[in-house]
């Protein structure tokens, strides 16, 4: 009884982070393995706040001094992985962004040059975007720089070898 109001804390805690995971688990950015990861962290969580020994005896087992130690190791290991992910999620979303700025880019010169030219000339790829309440559906074909530097380009004439 000692323990009894920072263990109920702790695992009131454990319980409200499960609760606000399971309030997104039906998103499909929740991969299978977050989701069984998480849910061993919180029952290994609530374990080891009622059993706080036996988190001493695994650290024994280790090599590791006290459990919190082992824990504070854990923590550090679970922080990098957390900022790796982070990193990892932020530099796909800047990727998925610039392809989508150049795409609008394009799809707006080739309908300005359209409207200006009254046409479409020869050549020219037209990708289009469009944007519903933050739902971006590319076109099929979107026209990288790459693609643009790969297009054979046309020879200048020289008005003296003009052909008839």
């Amino acid at each position: 009884m000692k323990y009894f109001w920072i263990q109920l804390l702790l695992i009131a805690g454990s319980v409200s982070m499960a609760l606000m995971f399971i309030r997104t688990w039906g998103q499909a950015k929740n991969r299978a393995w977050k989701r069984i990861a998480f849910s061993v962290f919180v029952i290994v969580n609530v374990y080891a706040v009622l059993r706080p020994t036996d988190v001493t005896w695994v650290a024994h087992q280790l090599g590791v001094g006290r459990g919190t130690d082992l824990v504070l190791y854990v923590m550090v290991l679970a922080m990098g992985f957390l900022t790796l992910n982070t990193f990892l999620r932020f530099r796909s979303l800047e990727k998925k962004l610039t392809d989508l700025a150049r795409t609008v880019a394009l799809a707006e010169g080739a309908r300005h040059n359209d409207a200006r030219l009254g046409g479409t000339p020869a050549g020219v790829v037209v990708t289009e975007a469009v944007v519903t309440e933050a739902v971006v559906t590319e076109a099929a074909a979107v026209v990288t720089e790459a693609e643009l530097k790969s297009e054979p380009k046309s020879e200048p004439v020289d008005s003296d070898t003009v052909k008839a």
